[in-house]
Parts: structure tokens; sequence; C-alpha cells
């Protein structure tokens, strides 16, 4: 949908339909997923969770195979399109319980396992942004979207990943709990007397202490999220050749950013006027037809 590049598409069909054969031979009879050939895997912070780990694989196999159907509808392949959708079927026949897991639960929703409503109020909205993960809080967000929870999502980036800013960061951070922000010093400055060195003191799993990255791209869901939903840039179009801009600012008072197209950049800044409307200036190449609520 961004680059409109078809013949690069065209170039992996083999592969795409010989891989989401492969996944759909992992639908058991039981209508659950079968992904036993390999470490079952979420992110390490849902590791334990074993239980919202087969909840979340389980939602993962059920999007894998419905993107895979609309990417052979677009190349034609009608066989694969059906068998697909028919192993989809059957996995939405089985809704497995996230236990808990705020990466699982995540997933049930954006599948539609699961009312994203719920899913969000019962579960990801709990404890605010405690048991959020830096790689998994990217589909937490899209959750809170697609309950219609803008706001939240909003909040959820001040509280979780805005304590990163406060301490110095710079870029995104491969691991981090709100947990660890008391008495931590800022990254930036030389660790003062009686502070914990948030960098050498925590870690999980593989990244403990200095092994924990301190830039990692796994962790910029928000900026996709801010784009897509708070400045409200979507393509509707291969190419970006139809744009929806529709904002959701929440409580913000303004948003301002930049989209890059194959054409040229997209400038948008929204304002929030004293009577609640949102005013929007939009500077987009004469190729794209921008699309308005």
């Amino acid at each position: 949908m961004h680059n409109g590049n078809l013949t690069y598409s065209k170039e992996q069909r083999k592969y795409l339909t010989r891989l989401l054969e492969h996944y759909m031979e992992k639908t058991g009879a039981d209508n659950k997923e079968n992904l036993n050939d390999g470490m079952r895997f979420l992110d390490w912070p849902s590791t334990e969770n074993t239980k919202g780990v087969d909840a979340g694989l389980h939602a993962m196999l059920i999007m894998t195979l419905e993107a895979g159907a609309e990417l052979c509808t677009i190349l034609k392949e009608d066989t694969t399109v059906k068998k697909c959708l028919a192993a989809v079927a059957r996995l939405r026949k089985y809704v497995a319980d996230a236990n808990g897991s705020k990466q699982a639960a995540a997933l049930l929703a954006l599948s539609g396992l699961m009312p994203a409503e719920k899913v969000n109020s019962k579960v990801i909205a709990v404890d605010g942004v405690r048991r959020f993960s830096t790689f998994f809080g990217y589909y937490m967000l899209q959750a809170k979207t697609k309950a219609g929870d803008y706001e939240g999502g909003i909040n959820a980036i001040r509280n979780y990943w805005g304590p990163m800013l406060q301490l110095g960061a710079t870029t995104f951070w491969e691991d981090f709990n709100i947990d660890w922000v008391p008495n931590a010093s800022r990254i930036d400055e030389l660790v003062k007397p009686g502070q914990i060195d948030i960098h050498g003191t925590y870690g999980d799993y593989c990244y403990k202490n200095f092994r924990h990255s301190l830039a990692h791209d796994w962790s910029s869901g928000p900026t996709p999220w801010l784009t897509e939903h708070v400045l409200g840039i979507k393509a509707l179009a291969p190419g970006c050749k139809i744009v929806q801009i529709i904002p959701q600012l929440g409580d913000l008072q303004f948003a301002e950013g930049s989209f890059p197209t194959p054409y040229g950049i997209i400038k948008v800044k929204h304002t929030r006027l004293a009577n609640g409307q949102i005013k929007s200036i939009i500077k987009a190449p004469k190729e794209i037809k921008i699309v308005r609520k």
C-alpha cells in the first residue's frame, strides 16, 4: 500500500504461497494452532505465561493467514485464498484464554477473537502500563484504537515511553519497566551518589544489565501509531495514490508531522480550536488524492 510495488509482490509469489501452505499445516484437527516445530515465543516478558503465549500464537496465525489471503487476492492466487480462509474459519472456532497477558490479549482483539472493548478494559488497561512491553506495546496501542480508546493510547505513550524521555532517552529502549523509574539516574548524566544506574542495574532474559540495548527499533511502536491515528494518515490505495487523513487528537491541542510517499512528503498540522473543532493544514504532492471524513 505504501510503495505500490506490485512487481516485487509478484516476485515473491512462489515463496509466499509455499509459506502459507506451511502455516496452514499448523492448524490441528482440534482447530487450534500447532506451531510446535520451534520455540513458542511472543516476546521475552511473556515467556513465562505459557497459556498467554498459546493464545497469542493462535491469534497471530489467524492474522497471518488473513493477510496471506489478502496478498494472494491481489496476486490472483485464488486457490490459496480459499485455503487460507478455510483454515481461518477453523481456527476461529477456538478462542484461547490470554491468562492476563497484555501481549496475547492485544492479539486476540486485533484478530477479532475477542471484543476489543472487553480486552482493553479487562486486560490492557488494568494497572495502567504495568506489564506493557516495548515490542508488543505497539499491538496494545492498536488494540486500544480498535476499542475507540484513542486518548488511552496517548496516555499509554505518555506513561510508558514518556519516562524513557524523562530519563534522557533519544532512542527507543529494548526493554523497559516503569518500576525501574524511582531513584533512577538519567542516562545522559553521570550517576549521582545514592541514585540507581538504570542501564547497569536492570534488564531481563538475554538483555541483562549493560547488554540491554538503549537503541532498539522494535520498541518504536508509538511512531507509526501517532502517524496513523493522531495525525490520522492512512494509505487507501497502492503507492499512496489515495491517502485518508482523519486526526484523533484525544486531549492534545495540536499535532504536527510529515509522512513520506513515493511522490514526496505530506505535511500535516492539526489544531484544536476554541469551539472544539479541529483545523487542519495539509500540504501534499499533486499526484495524491487526500480523503477526509
